[in-house]
């Protein structure tokens, strides 16, 4: 009687696909394909574009940074940027707080 159960289950399998797993695989390749084009090369190319912001900055640049204050970039270290938010007022803030140089917000209105 077991032997009877395995074989109507090996005929059902049989009939129901023919292909057992191709068109999951398939279906995964293709899921990967629309994260990465629509989620992960995004992501990498605002990165890059903000590594590229952070390493051409030089005193003098008016910036904006995460928290939305402006200033001009009175001075740079490593990880550690000192900007003048008024006359005589310098605030020290991570490098990688910096969002945009100034310029570059107001080109992107336009």
């Amino acid at each position: 009687m077991v032997s009877e159960a395995y074989a109507m289950a090996n005929t059902a399998a049989g009939q129901a696909g023919g292909r057992p797993g191709y068109e999951t695989i398939v279906m995964l390749v293709v899921m990967f394909g629309i994260f990465y084009f629509l989620l992960i090369r995004p992501q990498q190319k605002r990165a890059k574009q903000h590594k590229q912001l952070l390493e051409a900055l030089k005193i003098g640049d008016q910036v904006v940074t995460a928290g939305g204050l402006h200033g001009k970039v009175a001075a740079l270290q490593d990880d550690v940027i000192t900007l003048e938010v008024a006359s005589g007022v310098r605030m020290k803030f991570n490098r990688s707080s910096i969002v945009s140089t100034q310029k570059e917000a107001t080109q992107e209105k336009q």
